[in-house]
């Protein structure tokens, strides 16, 4: 396997090196979506003296299923080349944008589908070889316009406009760009079929001002800064939206949006005309050095010193150089590499409760080193999660797109599982004390058609001292039509670590192979959709470069929804009923959970939602998920070796539950939501000792307790002691 990947990534760097920038197809306007209802379009009393009036799209010719677009839509929008660049202000009083091409004549997509918007918007483009520049007027009236100073991604609370540049035009992922009235930013990978990801932080420039007539932003970002294809025709796969929430959270966008079509990047605009942009190849360089000292009451300690406060001894001060960078082989390819990378800078993960917990917590990757290119090794299974490579002396990683070929390897030299003392673990094993783990990752994707359909291989392996793990499969995504898409994934496992047998009740070395598997059929119409997804993993499936939940586990999921046809001038203005089934069974067959969920949800004008749902669910564990299985004719309590008390060695549950949900937002001062739940729960909530659910065996318990009593300090002893 190890040989396999070194093979791979031969070849990955054999492809970089005949590297050629092509122009994406040019989009076909035939599947235009349907332009279903409009109404006139009111020119706000606060527009500016002579400012343009909004165009209602109404008033374009309709044929059967799809509305005739202007020729600005219809059409690609050739870019201006800008002479000199805007001051970045939040003010549109720069010469400059005069030679900007505008763009407006938004369709009002939520709550109205494709009507008239509310309130008129205008985006203007234009760039230079280093910059592209965009320039939004939302206009509306200024005391209304909601407007904070809140954290970076975090501003969809706020009026906000946003942007999706598909800058390879394969209609499969964008760079989301969002901003406040303040500029203030959110951003992240748009994935069709998955949704956003807000971890990636791209280095661009914005700001924005609330004005007498709405408010204004202007952003600069920087082609180093993304990833893209240039040339005299290529294009660019682009969406421009506007959110206003006191307008019943209105979303508009530039480019209708049929409810009829899942993918919106497929329904997108196009942009092109980038012509002379700057090929520097970018070298990027992060040094750091970290001082510290360490010390240590030595042993033994005399009377003297007692009195004395003791003696500290301190170690030699100890120098901790680092580097990261980040080189820019192509506009489309990326090398990075980092060098006892310092990650002290990095935001601190959110606070969760991680007591009593049976499987693992998922904590997001956060670190600048993983996320360039984290998409590329993103799967429907998470075979992949960075946050397992803890403290790397070294790593280094290759990512882009070179045609419809998609590419990331990563190898890294990981120091976090030998990374301690045997004053802090004096019982660990000394052959493990200062040992790297060696890691490395292969990602590759190969785009098939014009939809967002693909096949891809994923394979890892990882080595620590005698334990190694290494594994491999395949993935694919194929549109089946406009509403439809089916994905899946298979991969296997090779692992020598080990094994916790709960026939023997003890852990063994042992080689074991293991496999997953997932499948995702979607179905999303515009009033009906539903989701059928299964997962399902082996006892030994283990992916140590990923990030693991419960084994030996089958899950089947169903969610069924019905949408009704929003109706933004009344009242009601829209409800939502869905029902999520979901159940576990392992691969004897055996059942180990159900969940039943069903929820009815409606929307009134002012930001106002009320819902009622109710849930019930049943649960049943096994002996042998917690400990050791027990033997016959065992006595638990005298042995400790059963981890639930009684003759059986299964226990089940029960619980329902009611619950009554809603919120209204009736200004930009004020906002409420409330949640009621009522459960019925056949569980003990004992926090340590309960009958049916310990969390601890009652022989440990007895154990502890015979401890504490001093039963166990002489040389004779209850058997309770010696278990």
């Amino acid at each position: 396997m190890k040989a396999g990947l070194l093979s791979a990534a031969l070849i990955v760097l054999c492809l970089g090196q005949t590297y050629s920038q092509t122009a994406a197809s040019t989009p076909s306007t035939s599947a235009s979506p349907a332009l279903t209802s409009a109404s006139p379009v009111e020119t706000p009393a606060d527009a500016r003296p002579g400012a343009t009036p909004l165009e209602s799209p109404a008033t374009t010719k309709v044929s059967k299923g799809a509305p005739v677009l202007p020729p600005e839509k219809a059409q690609p929008v050739r870019l201006p080349r800008f002479a000199k660049p805007p001051l970045i202000d939040g003010k549109l009083d720069d010469e400059i944008w005069k030679n900007a091409v505008v763009l407006k004549d938004f369709y009002q997509v939520q709550p109205g589908d494709n009507i008239a918007p509310s309130k008129p918007t205008e985006v203007m483009l234009g760039y230079d070889p280093q910059f592209l520049y965009v320039a939004f007027h939302c206009y509306d009236e200024p005391d209304k316009v909601r407007a904070t100073i809140p954290k970076r991604d975090d501003i969809f609370n706020d009026d906000y406009v946003g942007i999706l540049f598909d800058t390879f035009n394969d209609k499969r992922k964008a760079y989301e760009f969002d901003f406040n009235p303040l500029g203030v930013q959110a951003d992240g990978i748009w994935t069709d079929g998955q949704g956003e990801d807000f971890s990636l932080d791209v280095v661009i420039e914005s700001k924005g001002m609330v004005t007498s007539d709405g408010y204004t932003i202007e952003v600069a970002i920087p082609f180093k800064s993304i990833r893209y294809v240039a040339g005299k025709d290529t294009l660019w796969g682009v969406h421009f939206w506007r959110r206003i929430k006191r307008f019943n959270n209105e979303l508009d966008m530039w480019m209708p949006i049929s409810r009829d079509i899942s993918s919106w990047l497929s329904q997108a605009g196009h942009l092109t005309g980038f012509e002379g942009l700057s090929a520097e190849r970018t070298l990027e360089l992060i040094p750091s050095l970290t001082l510290s000292e360490t010390g240590k009451r030595k042993a033994p300690i005399t009377l003297a010193q007692i009195a004395q406060g003791g003696r500290f001894v301190n170690e030699p001060i100890k120098f901790d150089p680092g580097l990261t960078g980040k080189y820019s082989l192509t506009p489309t390819v990326t090398l990075d590499f980092a060098i006892n990378p310092d990650f002290a800078q990095i935001e601190s993960d959110q606070l969760v409760v991680q007591a009593n917990q049976r499987f693992p917590i998922f904590f997001p990757e956060k670190r600048p080193f993983f996320l360039e290119g984290i998409d590329i090794f993103n799967t429907q299974i998470a075979a992949v999660h960075t946050r397992a490579i803890i403290d790397p002396d070294f790593a280094v990683k290759l990512t882009g797109k070179l045609d419809r070929n998609t590419f990331g390897l990563l190898l890294a030299s990981d120091n976090g599982p030998g990374n301690f003392s045997e004053d802090e673990r004096p019982t660990a094993n000394p052959r493990l004390l200062d040992k790297n783990a060696s890691i490395g990752i292969l990602r590759l994707k190969r785009d098939i058609g014009k939809s967002d359909s693909f096949i891809g291989f994923l394979g890892t392996y990882r080595r620590f001292v005698d334990t190694y793990n290494e594994l491999g499969g395949f993935d694919g995504r194929f549109r089946i039509d406009k509403q439809t898409t089916l994905g899946w994934q298979v991969l296997g496992t090779h692992s020598r670590r080990n094994f916790f047998f709960p026939e023997q009740g003890q852990s063994l070395d042992r080689r074991e192979n293991g496999f997953i598997y997932a499948v995702d059929y979607n179905k999303d119409g515009r009033h009906f959709g539903h989701e059928f997804s299964a997962v399902g993993r082996t006892r030994y499936y283990s992916a140590d470069v990923g990030f693991n939940r419960r084994a030996n586990t089958n899950n089947p999921n169903w969610f069924i929804r019905y949408n009704s046809e929003p109706k933004p001038k009344a009242r009601l203005i829209s409800w939502r009923v869905y029902t999520d089934l979901s159940a576990n069974f392992d691969w004897q067959g055996r059942s180990q959970n159900f969940n039943d969920e069903m929820q009815v949800q409606f929307s009134l004008k002012r930001q106002t939602y009320l819902g009622i749902g109710t849930d019930k669910g049943y649960e049943r564990v096994f002996e042998s998920e917690f400990g050791p299985k027990r033997q016959p004719g065992s006595n638990c309590v005298v042995n400790n070796t059963c981890t639930f008390a009684g003759d059986d060695n299964e226990r089940s549950a029960s619980n329902r539950g009611l619950y009554f949900f809603g919120g209204s937002t009736p200004s930009k001062k004020y906002n409420f939501n409330f949640f009621v739940n009522r459960r019925w729960a056949d569980l003990d909530f004992d926090f340590g000792a309960g009958p049916r659910f310990p969390r601890v065996s009652p022989g440990a318990l007895a154990q502890a307790n015979a401890q504490a009593a001093g039963l166990c300090n002489g040389s004779i002893q209850p058997p309770v002691c010696r278990a």
